[in-house]
């Protein structure tokens, strides 16, 4: 799936909606839970968590990994880029416990925050993405929704964690195996993983210009194929497609019919900028309508969100849609208009 953040349109997606197990992808929702705890001023990036012999005995080189030791005390900051750049199970434990005393407790925070980002498809059964008996599962829609917030809600804290080519902890010294920061013009994060189960999946993004497009891929049986698409991917949405402000906030797009009002129409205006990212090749000819449920119903208040205009592609599918709200006010008619208007509608 590669998606236009600038937008919000699809670019390429094939099954969008179906769930998959996103092995250690599942890490940007604990970088983005523990940036919604440092926005929220309840997590300091300074402080320091004691990483006990527990967690080692249990986390010590199992699949990605930091490499903490018992008895050293990382700071939240420095579990982040554990986690960013190489992938830490044991920094995404360490940094569960850190924040909320118990797996099981920040675990509830994931859910939570997927719910709230309308995450509908998704679970999360660990911090890490181990493999749990299919407690985990996400969809490429999903993870647009999660990439999304990661880079436009918390952008400072993004380019702080994400990002870096390497990192050394102790006498260790790893490389970030995203194939997109780094080897794409504009590339600057997410995240990759693989397990026996998910095989080899990928969250990535990259900006240029200020237009931001993000990528999914699940289920690739090589890393090197993963790898090969998603840089494919990114590089075909920026030079195949094209950003474009069609029309500005306010501007006013048509007229519908209205039912019983004290007018027979009221106006249709858009709310914000209605931008699109158009086709290169001319051949891939897309049209706009404005679609609703007419004759609308009066009263209408204006600003009441009545109809939607969308931008359609070749094939009749919705590429990009936005509300539509009332110019004015459209009160209910007097007894004599409505019947004025149903003569009318019979006889007109």
């Amino acid at each position: 799936m590669l998606v236009d953040l600038w937008t919000g349109q699809q670019l390429y997606a094939r099954e969008p909606h179906r769930r998959f197990m996103p092995a250690s992808v599942t890490k940007v929702m604990t970088a983005y839970t523990a940036f919604k705890l440092v926005g929220e001023g309840k997590l300091k990036l300074d402080r320091r968590f004691l990483y006990t012999q527990a967690l080692e005995d249990e986390w010590y080189a199992e699949g990605s990994n930091m490499f903490l030791r018992a008895g050293e005390r990382p700071t939240i900051g420095q579990l982040l880029l554990g986690i960013t750049t190489v992938s830490g199970n044991d920094a995404s434990i360490a940094i569960a416990e850190a924040a909320t005393g118990s797996t099981g407790a920040w675990l509830d925070l994931m859910n939570a925050n997927a719910a709230a980002l309308g995450m509908n498809d998704s679970h999360f059964g660990s911090p890490n993405g181990y493999p749990d008996g299919g407690k985990t599962y996400t969809t490429a829609d999903d993870l647009v929704k999660l990439g999304r917030a990661v880079t436009q809600d918390y952008p400072t804290l993004f380019h702080r964690f994400f990002g870096h080519r390497r990192l050394k902890w102790g006498e260790i010294t790893q490389a970030n195996h995203d194939p997109i920061t780094g080897q794409v013009e504009g590339g600057d994060g997410l995240k990759t993983g693989y397990t026996a189960e998910a095989g080899y999946t990928l969250v990535g993004t990259a900006e240029r210009g200020g237009r931001r497009l993000i990528v999914v891929l699940a289920g690739s049986p090589t890393a090197r194929m993963r790898d090969t698409a998603g840089r494919n991917l990114i590089e075909w949405g920026f030079r195949e497609f094209s950003p474009e402000r069609l029309f500005a906030a306010g501007s006013e797009m048509g007229r519908a019919q209205v039912q019983d009002g004290a007018s027979r129409s009221v106006g249709l205006s858009l709310d914000n900028d209605f931008a699109a990212a158009l086709p290169a090749d001319p051949a891939n000819t897309m049209q706009l309508a404005i679609a609703y449920r007419g004759p609308v119903e009066a009263p209408i208040a204006k600003g009441d969100p009545i109809a939607r205009l969308q931008l359609r592609d070749a094939n009749g599918t919705v590429v990009v849609d936005a509300p539509l709200l009332a110019t004015q006010d459209v009160p209910k008619a007097g007894l004599f208009r409505r019947i004025g208007n149903a003569f009318a509608k019979w006889f007109g």
